[in-house]
């Protein structure tokens, strides 16, 4: 039977998890590639939804903005974008379990992978110190991410929308170019394009925000 390192408990207890049911949080840290073990993905699902709610309660006690704005934030705040950058911040890559190849193929740095396993971590937290213990957790690990206005400014998807239909221009089109590596450690290049505009692309490993990336070029240059 697996057991958690030592070193991976004391990591988790420094953070302000307190592990007590050891298998939620070897499933909360194991990647599907990890023989014989089951993986974070049912962890991840309930992790998303609790993240989401305290982003959202905490939004709405300290942000006086309308629904659209909160929901802006909302979105921004609980992107996997941003739950790779506290994964980063709190050196979770070395306590991910992954079989050879995937680690190999830089599955650490994915930010895919990065940002569900801080979910899954937040799944099994609510299951195991329930809610109030993780709510508080999430105040403090995103804490930079809030008070820096993550999502504050308009998403550059919505910019070019507004941008395209404000210069009376056709919708932009997005358009996945390419799509090269492993599941896993994926790259992927969108195009987007207005018509009788012009055209720029974005490279990210995942597509949305590789549309993200594409459509900030696109209103660098032409907006």
């Amino acid at each position: 039977m697996s057991q958690l390192a030592p070193e991976t408990i004391e990591w988790l207890k420094e953070l302000g998890f307190a592990p007590t049911d050891h298998d939620l949080w070897l499933a909360a840290l194991t990647h599907g590639s990890h023989d014989g073990d089951v993986d974070y993905e049912r962890l991840e699902f309930l992790g998303d939804r609790v993240l989401g709610l305290c982003v959202a309660e905490w939004l709405y006690r300290h942000n006086d903005a309308p629904e659209g704005k909160l929901s802006q934030r909302l979105n921004a705040l609980v992107s996997r974008e941003t739950c790779a950058r506290i994964a980063r911040r709190i050196g979770l890559a070395e306590h991910i379990r992954m079989g050879k190849q995937a680690r190999e193929d830089g599955g650490t740095e994915s930010v895919n992978i990065l940002g569900d396993v801080v979910e899954a971590l937040l799944g099994a937290g609510f299951l195991d110190n329930g809610f109030d213990p993780i709510q508080a957790l999430v105040q403090s690990l995103w804490l930079e991410e809030f008070e820096a206005g993550t999502g504050a400014i308009k998403h550059p998807k919505s910019a070019l929308q507004e941008w395209a239909a404000g210069n009376r221009r056709k919708p932009p089109v997005y358009e996945l170019i390419d799509r090269s590596g492993p599941d896993h450690a994926a790259k992927f290049t969108v195009r987007v394009s207005v018509y009788k505009v012009g055209e720029a692309e974005g490279v990210a490993t995942s597509k949305q925000e590789a549309e993200k990336l594409a459509a900030k070029k696109f209103m660098e240059q032409f907006a």
